[in-house]
This record gives structure tokens, sequence and C-alpha cells, in this order.
């Protein structure tokens, strides 16, 4: 490691440890000289990304000193179109335009010199230059005062001087296009909020650490208050509600980029950014909201979709609901509410949200851009001194004891899908292979077997003189009992997956009286194994191909064969990762493996299997 970079990395180390600093958002990106130019430190920009020039040597009390001023401009709000000189807000009757007017590098430069006149107050780090009150006779408390002098004097805009970056470029990137705050979009600076929260906390544990006590837990903060009043109030969500922990702790959620909060269920945790800034009833809401995740096993729930897809498709169904039962408040900001998805499933609108994913990726859950508030880990365990459970299944039963308790004593309004999806988790899923076994009786009913005397019955020679005849089945034609199995055999499919779906199908198509199956393996082509017997399925077939996967050959050369029943059904065995336009005219399914899915939205039936 460079002594540079090994610098860098102490310096970090110094603001991570400081009780005000390391509370502060500012995600550090390292970059060169290549991509920064030679003589820049630092610069910031207004999404809250610093990038630091791991090239420049600096001290590592420099490197601090150089952090926490690229942390502070975001702190004060100097990419705040409201904080900026010009700002004109908009008349009620839209007369006026929101616009700001004024020296973007002048403005830099009057930031700087209030950040570097903080620093050295507070004498954090080492400064890069010298103490601003020594060149400038004027107030530097306030920005805006600070910018007045330097344009009523005519200062040169120097920001090698008091700036991280040099003479050529302004250490904030992205002043041409300030941030205007309004209900559509983020109603307050959070990095404003998280700055002070942090130093409230800081002055709490300087406090307590004067008095020579610990700092005990929190239990009067909104989000505690909130907490006890589901286990208190709503009996629909108190037994969740008293299984979770809530951690309120902005540094936590600094560093895992928690804006509101999130949910882990594996750990029974749910984390909470008090800088956000919400009152009670707002925190009944964000509360409400990740113990349905939890409840409702939407971490499980996924099965191969995309994650934070997913997490979207479940916050609109989840938001929908709660504002019909009136929880709480909703947070402003733009949140997840659609009222022209109400009614519909996760499931639904996670198939409709593929067909525009320009517009649903850049939705905000309650942990933030780009980022889901279902933290999913490992599963685990619930465990008393009588029993042990998966602690999915404690969320459950707490969930549907809450519902009996809720209606039982009329507690409140709960929404039909809502109401559905609790009662359906007290319905054990039905095995896979139970479905695939119905799906068989779809198409071939049990042969009904009729009396003959054309062909005695084997007890006939007992007694020769009274006449018995024998059970035998309907003469139905042979290739009207037979359907058609496309096989995925590409290197993504293991040899257990494909035995253990082969096995299944020989089984059922044994027990229902198929004789014969039309079988094509498909990898970069499709070959034709012909009809075959069940019992040669399961276990004497020979995979050809280990190549791409392209199914549709060999849908086509199944459906197009002329001796294949043209209402002959199709079984499709594949793990999902085939072409996105798959047709299949014929009545099919599809049998692929559990936690995968599909990249199109099936018409026929899926079941999924595990592997044992």
């Amino acid at each position: 490691m460079k002594p540079s970079e090994e610098n860098l990395k102490y310096g970090t180390e110094m603001v991570n440890q400081h009780p005000i600093f390391s509370r502060l958002y500012g995600k550090i990106i390292t970059s060169t000289n290549k991509y920064m130019g030679k003589n820049i430190a630092a610069v910031v920009n207004s999404n809250g990304y610093i990038y630091v020039n791991k090239d420049t040597y600096l001290t590592p009390k420099e490197w601090a000193y150089t952090i926490a001023h690229c942390q502070l401009h975001l702190a004060f709000g100097h990419f705040d179109a409201e904080k900026m000189p010009g700002y004109e807000k908009a008349a009620p009757d839209g007369t006026t335009e929101k616009k700001v007017s004024c020296n973007l590098h002048l403005w830099n430069a009057a930031c700087d010199i209030y950040i570097t006149k903080f620093l050295s107050d507070i004498k954090f780090g080492t400064p890069l230059c010298t103490d601003p009150i020594t060149s400038f006779p004027g107030s530097l408390t306030d920005e805006l005062k600070i910018y007045d002098y330097l344009v009523e004097h005519n200062v040169p805009c120097d920001n090698q001087k008091y700036s991280t970056a040099d003479s050529y470029h302004m250490d904030m990137e992205g002043l041409e296009k300030p941030i205007v705050y309004n209900e559509k979009t983020q109603a307050h600076n959070r990095y404003a909020a998280c700055f002070a929260y942090a130093l409230a906390e800081s002055v709490t544990d300087v406090v307590s650490d004067a008095g020579g006590h610990e700092r005990n837990e929190r239990k009067d903060t909104p989000p505690a208050k909130a907490a006890r009043w589901f286990i208190d109030h709503y009996p629909l969500l108190g037994g969740l509600a008293a299984s979770f922990k809530i951690i309120e702790d902005s540094l936590y959620c600094q560093k895992n980029e928690i804006q509101i909060a999130a949910v882990d269920a594996s750990l029974g945790e749910i984390y909470i950014n008090p800088a956000a800034g919400f009152q009670m009833e707002e925190w009944k809401f964000v509360l409400a909201h990740e113990y349905l995740h939890a409840g409702l096993s939407h971490h499980q729930r996924c099965q191969g979709r995309d994650p934070y897809l997913w997490n979207i498709a479940c916050d609109f169904v989840i938001n929908g609901w709660l504002q019909e039962m009136q929880i709480g408040t909703m947070p402003e900001g733009g949140l997840l509410l659609d009222e022209k998805l109400k009614g519909m499933s996760a499931e639904s609108i996670y198939d409709m949200i593929q067909s525009d994913l320009r517009k649903y990726m850049k939705m905000n859950t309650f942990r933030g851009y780009g980022k889901g508030d279902v933290i999913k880990g490992k599963p685990g365990t619930f465990s008393d001194s009588n029993s042990h459970a998966t602690l999915d299944d404690f969320y459950k039963n707490a969930l549907m004891q809450g519902l009996e308790y809720h209606t039982e004593h009329d507690r409140g309004f709960i929404p039909a899908g809502l109401l559905e999806e609790i009662r359906t988790l007290a319905m054990p899923p039905i095995p896979w292979d139970v479905k695939l076994a119905k799906w068989f009786d779809c198409f071939f009913a049990p042969l009904e077997k009729h009396r003959t005397y054309a062909r005695p019955s084997r007890r006939q020679g007992a007694t020769p003189d009274i006449p018995r005849p024998r059970y035998v089945p309907d003469n139905i034609p042979t290739d009207s009992r037979t359907f058609g199995v496309v096989v995925d055999t590409s290197g993504s499919m293991s040899a257990k997956q494909i035995g253990m779906a082969l096995g299944s199908i020989a089984s059922y198509a044994a027990s229902k009286e198929v004789p014969l199956a039309r079988v094509i393996f498909c990898d970069a082509k499709a070959y034709d194994a012909g009809y075959l017997a069940p019992e040669d399925i399961a276990g004497r077939v020979t995979v050809q191909g280990r190549g791409g996967t392209v199914l549709q050959p060999g849908i086509d050369l199944l459906e197009q064969a002329k001796d294949f029943p043209k209402n002959g059904p199709i079984l499709i065995i594949t793990d999902g990762y085939i072409e996105e336009n798959l047709c299949v005219k014929h009545t099919h399914a599809f049998l692929i493996p559990y936690g995968n899915r599909l990249p199109f939205r099936a018409k026929g039936e899926v079941f999924y299997f595990k592997e044992q």
C-alpha cells in the first residue's frame, strides 16, 4: 500500500471514531489523479458521495480534516436552493418560479470559509490553510454574509486557499442544480437532520461520561413509544411488535445506507434512523410497514425475483393497506403508494412493474434509493424451554393470533387483501409433487374398467358351471394418452435436478397408465428422443448436449411433429435461465427448481421443486 493510501486509511478511521463526524452522511469513494487532477484532494456532490484522491499525499490528520470538510457541506445544507443567494420561492398562485441566481464559485468559496472557521473552532484534524478570521474582518457566522462580503469587496474566487479542490475546480459538484425540497420529493434535508442528531447524541455522551454513569437504553423516543403503542393498543400487530428489537442507531444506519428504516426478520431486528426526524404517528406507519414485511414472509416469498423490484411491489401493497387502516401518518417524500394498484397482490404488481423498469427502479423504499428495506439474512430460530421453531413460523403464528384477537374484539378495519394473506399463512403449502399429480389428473383421468364375457375370468376354471366375466380397461387409443416433455440440458441444470424431475414425471405417468411420452432434450440444439416408456424416462436416457439454453427449437419440434396429438400437454423442465420470448401454443406447465424464476410471465402452471 502506498504511503498516501495508508494515510488516507488512518484519516478515515479518525473520522469514524469521532463522536460527531462518525454519525454524518457521506459515502467515501476513492479515485486517482487520472480522474480528479493532481492538486484535488476531495470533492463532494449533492447525492452524498465524497470522492477522495488516493494519489494525493496528506497526513492522516489532514485527510480527516478533508473528509469532515466535505461532510459539513452536506450537513450545513450548502446544496439546498433555499440557503443559496438569490433564491425566490414560488408564489401560491404559481406566478413566481423557484430559482437561484448567484455566482456559484463565490458561493462555494463562502461555504468553504464558513466550514474552515467551524473546523478551526472545534480543532479537528490538521487544517489545510490558516484560520480565515485573520483575512476577513467581517462576521464568519453565516454563509450568506460571507458571500455578500466577497461580492461587495470583489474578492477573487481563490478556492485553493480554503477548499479541498484546486483553484480551477469547486469542491462542491452539482451546484448548478441545487436541491429543492417539496412534498413530492423530499420534505427535509436528511443530512442536516443527521447532523443535528449527531450533535445531540455527542452532548448526551459527554454529559453521561462526566456524571460517571452509562447511558440507559432509550425508552421515551418516538419510535419506542410507537412500538409500545402496538403492544398496548393494536392486537393485530402487537405480537409482532413484542418480538422485534428496535435499534435506533444513526451511525449504523449511515454505514448501511438506511435513510429511514429497514427490517432483518432473520435476526428479529428493525433498524431505525433517528435522524429522519419523524414524529410518533409517522413512526407508527413505518413500524407497521416493517412488521408486515416480516409477518407476511416477504423475505422468503421472493423466489428468484429481483429482490429490489419485489421489495417495491410489496411496499405498494403494504402502504395501501396501512392507508386504509389509518395506522399512523405516512411520511412525506414520494414513498410508494398508488390507488390504481389497490386490490392487487405483490406478485401481480411485480409482474406489472417489470414492463416499466426505468420508472420503478428509481423509486425509494424506507431504506432509500436502490436499496430494499427487507434485509434477507440467514434463517433464524426462536426457542424457549419447551420448543424450537423458526422465526418465520413464530412471526406467522403471532400475526394469525393477532388477527383472531383483533376480529374477536372488533378492534378495527382490516383490508380484504391483508385478511386473505394472513389466513393463507394458516394453510400449509401444497407440496409441489402433489400439485404436479393434480396437473396430470386434468389430462389423464383414471381408465374405467368394465366387465366382459368375451374373456373369462381366471377363476372360471374353479367353477366351470358358473360363467364369470373379466374386468378389462376401456379400449382407448394409446396416442390419446400421451404428453410431451421438453428438458433443459444446459450446463446450468445439474444432473440431480434433471434426474429428480424426470423421476417424478415417470412415476406419475406410470400411475396414470400413460404408456409413452414424447421427450425432447434442449441446449444449444434440440434432440428428439422419441416416445419413451415411463421407466425409460426415469433412468435409461442419455443426455446428449451441455451447451447454451434455447428451448424454442425444442418446443417447435414437438408442436410440429405429425405423431404428437394437437391437444397433447407439454411439461417443460428448466432452471429458468432461458430466452425471454418463449412461445408455447399447446397447453403446458413449467417445472423449475425452488428459488428460480422464469424471465417472463408464464401462461401455464409453474411448479417449483426442491432438491432433496
